[in-house]
């Protein structure tokens, strides 16, 4: 068994798309920060998405125990491509018709010059296959962005996009996924130290 801790980077505030615009976290708050690296295995890899809202906040719970790989392009949130730096209301304005299928209807449809659910959700699992290969029956703390997670939460619960996109996930939150070959156990979901 493989335990991924999948955590969410420090809130960045921003208003519109943030998909593969790098922007930073808000890693402030202490005390949260300090809550979140108490509840997380010290014994584990640590890893992370390149962009530096996800790799300060990995900085930021990092423990002298934690075996810290290379930040890996493969977590990056979805590529939300003309999109990216939009506030919702205006891509809802210029692209009306796709924006609605792109959050009723995850899947296949995708933002111009960006990339669909079903596109981020394969270049994810790809690298949790990676990873997880190289460090099997180890826990893996995996800081990542929303959109990451929830993929890996479509997978190992085996729900539809739609339904996995219902799930909230909060910034600096657990998301625990243990992975066997009989198959997933998830649990607990958007867990806040």
């Amino acid at each position: 068994m493989t335990t991924w801790h999948w955590v969410r980077h420090g809130p960045t505030h921003e208003k519109a798309f943030v998909g593969w615009r790098d922007v930073p976290a808000d890693l402030s708050d202490t005390a949260q920060i300090e809550r979140l690296r108490a509840h997380l295995p010290q014994d584990a890899v640590l890893i992370s998405s390149d962009l530096i809202r996800a790799a300060h906040t990995a900085d930021a719970i990092a423990s002298p125990n934690h075996f810290r790989l290379p930040h890996d392009r493969q977590l990056r949130e979805m590529n939300f491509g003309a999109w990216d730096g939009m506030h919702f209301a205006d891509v809802a304005d210029r692209h009306p018709d796709l924006s609605r299928k792109f959050w009723e209807f995850p899947g296949d449809f995708r933002p111009p010059d960006g990339e669909s659910w079903n596109m981020a959700a394969t270049r994810v699992a790809s690298a949790v296959d990676r990873i997880s290969l190289a460090h099997p029956k180890q826990h893996i703390i995996a800081v990542a962005h929303i959109g990451v997670i929830l993929t890996q939460l479509q997978h190992a619960l085996r729900i539809t996009p739609q339904e996995a996109i219902g799930q909230k996930i909060d910034n600096l939150s657990v998301t625990q996924i243990t992975l066997a070959p009989a198959g997933a156990t998830v649990g607990p979901i958007n867990h806040l130290p």
